[in-house]
């Protein structure tokens, strides 16, 4: 059964929402390695720029793996 554009984007939108909160929480964890000291408004917003990216990313090859399924 094929998967409709809708539940693509649903299905995106689960995952990249979790990625979202691993990934800030990531670098909370992580640029202080680097000596970034970045404040946590500015880790949610690059975050979200990631996210937003992340979320095109993934619905598009979703579609494309539909469109190529036999």
């Amino acid at each position: 059964m094929r998967q409709s554009r809708g539940m693509s984007f649903v299905e995106s939108l689960a995952n990249v929402a979790v990625g979202y909160c691993v990934a800030v929480v990531a670098q909370i964890a992580v640029f202080p390695l680097f000596k970034l000291d970045v404040p946590l408004h500015d880790n949610l917003m690059i975050g979200a720029v990631f996210t937003a990216v992340s979320l095109a990313r993934s619905y598009a090859f979703r579609r494309l793996f539909e469109r190529l399924r036999p």
